[in-house]
């Protein structure tokens, strides 16, 4: 099996959100998938099989962590995508079937790649009690992100708390399904970004997310609200960091980045 590794989310390698990704004829057994997941040890690794013609989708993929399957990942869909595309194996719109749904990657002359998700919904709940002492700052809103995320969707003061943070992981992985999104305004949208966010996920195997689109789905349509536009720009704020561009369409979220794939070998067993 041929297999890459793609830094997602950025125009430039060693930045942004890496990804495996290994395309095949079919899918083997999910204790394979989980191994070879657990092999590349990056947050996510995809894998696709092509479907036969005249379906609703083209390609079924998946994508486990180190440590489960997951049921919506942004970056390894964006990862896998440029592949396809990178490698002449499907041109122009590709349309996955995954457990969240068909998703559509469409790719643009400049290199670009649009993601068509689904928006999360977002449902305000009150602040758990001991999540601001497992954070490390204090929440000023709490939001529960909806089944196909997980997460707790937290804003923070401001973007230099969001920088700053240091989170007990062990005590905040009690708190959400998934993780937590810190969030924030940008201090300074002069600099090209709206918001600025990071994401903590303990329970699925990853400390901290370099950049993560699935959280988009729902930091899009809550900043839109707040600063009162549909199409934004985010900035996740991790050491390898990396932007995703946004844009609300009702109950879709599209979410726009670029991908470089920076290794290529064989799977040897």
């Amino acid at each position: 099996m041929r297999i890459r590794i793609v830094d997602a989310f950025t125009d430039r390698p060693f930045a942004g959100n890496p990804a495996g990704v290994l395309l095949l004829d079919t899918f083997p057994d999910d204790g394979r998938l989980q191994n070879i997941a657990l092999e590349v040890n990056h947050a996510e690794t995809a894998f696709a099989h092509p479907l036969p013609g005249g379906g609703e989708a083209d390609w079924a993929l998946r994508w486990f962590t180190p440590a489960v399957e997951v049921a919506m990942c942004g970056h390894a869909t964006l990862a896998t995508a440029h592949v396809l595309h990178s490698t002449g194996a499907h041109r122009g719109p590709v349309r996955f079937a995954t457990r969240s749904g068909v998703l559509v990657a469409t790719p643009g002359e400049d290199g670009e790649i649009t993601l068509d998700f689904p928006t999360a919904p977002l449902t305000p709940v009150d602040v758990p009690e001991g999540v601001a002492e497992a954070l490390g700052a204090v929440p000023l809103t709490a939001f529960d992100t909806g089944p196909n995320i997980g997460d707790l969707l937290l804003e923070v003061a401001d973007e230099r708390t969001v920088h700053a943070l240091r989170p007990d992981l062990e005590a905040l992985a009690a708190h959400s399904e998934r993780g937590v999104i810190a969030t924030a305004r940008a201090e300074n949208p002069a600099l090209g970004y709206d918001f600025v966010s990071r994401c903590f996920f303990p329970n699925v195997g990853i400390d901290e997310d370099p950049v993560t689109g699935s959280a988009h789905t729902a930091l899009a349509p809550y900043w839109s609200e707040r600063l009162g536009r549909f199409a934004l720009t985010g900035l996740q704020a991790s050491p390898r960091s990396g932007r995703v561009r946004t844009e609300v369409r009702g109950e879709r979220t599209l979410l726009a980045g670029r991908a470089v794939t920076v290794i290529e070998g064989d799977l040897l067993v």
